[in-house]
């Protein structure tokens, strides 16, 4: 698939009065397709908006190069390049119409008046307000101020659409299908759609792609099942989802390995026979959480598991000795 964002070598410091020079993006490397939903996902302070303002031209890199579409982006200011931002504030004009807060940047690239027109209708029928066009911001509710900030930036028809955290304002509901609605917006649109955010639900639920991020460095790309299957590292595996991170000596192998295997995963047995499983605990506490049961384990060496089950019968109590167990192929071995 043909590339739309190459970024190479990249990083980028920043020089404070408080601590001197701080290095946010530590030579990073990844390339983003065409028509994807990619997604920059870490903690707060890991670099991922940091590398959103420098795709934006907001920022200049330190070191390295960015190319969008091809074309060297170096020289490019952000109104030359051909790329629009949604930030987390919606950031509209109090004093005019929906309609008009959409025509603003068309506005502002000299478009002519009759595809004004025609740009606007259609991006605010894209993102399903097309009979909201004369109302005014504070009419609509916060998911459709959003959807007023999306129409906004979709409709000079940009390549490449940076999403800096746009529905972290939301309550769950309203992200939820505001999720849904990104989801189709990319894929009707063919645009190619860039999202930082720290919510690892958000990034599994709408992502063609995943880039795990922190301190600065970009720690594993995949798919989301590949990335939440297969997790390369300690912090992926906490970050993405819940792991448990087990010792090798558990297992009684080298007990300088680690690996990781999801709570789902864990199969949580009464013993009928010594030696059964993979490892042997005791229940410390049991959760009822609809769908299924949380169980905690502290093992024979003094660490603890956790398992997510559904119909344990009969169910297990606090303080029965159990035994621990997986199916096969499922636990990843971590390099760190």
């Amino acid at each position: 698939m043909r590339s739309m964002i190459d970024i190479v070598d990249v990083s980028k410091s920043f020089s404070t009065r408080a601590v001197g020079l701080v290095t946010a993006l530590h030579t990073v490397n990844l390339s983003i397709r065409d028509n994807e939903f990619f997604t920059l996902l870490g903690p707060s302070g890991c670099g991922k908006t940091t590398l959103l303002r420098l795709i934006g031209g907001f920022e200049a890199p330190t070191t390295g190069s960015i190319r969008i579409d091809n074309v060297d982006a170096a020289a490019l200011p952000p109104q030359r390049r051909p790329v629009n931002t949604v930030f987390q504030s919606y950031a509209l004009f109090p004093h005019m119409t929906i309609a008009e807060n959409v025509a603003f940047g068309l506005e502002m690239r000299g478009v002519p008046k009759v595809q004004i027109n025609q740009r606007v209708s259609e991006a605010l029928s894209m993102v399903r307000l097309n009979n909201y066009a004369s109302r005014s911001p504070r009419q609509l509710s916060g998911g459709q101020q959003q959807r007023v900030a999306l129409a906004r930036a979709l409709a000079p028809r940009p390549k490449v659409l940076l999403l800096d955290e746009p529905l972290s304002a939301l309550d769950l509901k309203l992200r939820k299908e505001m999720q849904a609605e990104l989801k189709r917006l990319q894929q009707e649109t063919g645009i190619t759609f860039v999202l930082v955010t720290h919510d690892q639900e958000e990034a599994l639920a709408m992502s063609d792609r995943i880039a795990v991020m922190s301190a600065g460095n970009v720690l594993q790309i995949g798919e989301p099942r590949g990335i939440y299957d297969n997790p390369q590292s300690r912090f992926v595996a906490d970050f993405i989802g819940e792991s448990n991170i087990i010792s090798g000596a558990v297992l009684g192998r080298d007990p300088t390995m680690m690996i990781a295997v999801r709570p789902e995963r864990i199969v949580v047995s009464a013993i009928a026979t010594p030696g059964q499983g993979r490892a042997r605990g005791r229940i410390t506490s049991v959760t009822f959480l609809g769908l299924d049961t949380l169980y905690e384990v502290a093992l024979d060496d003094g660490s603890k598991v956790r398992s997510r089950c559904r119909d344990i019968d009969p169910c297990l109590s606090t303080g029965q000795p159990v035994n621990i167990d997986w199916p096969t192929g499922v636990e990843r071995q971590l390099m760190d």
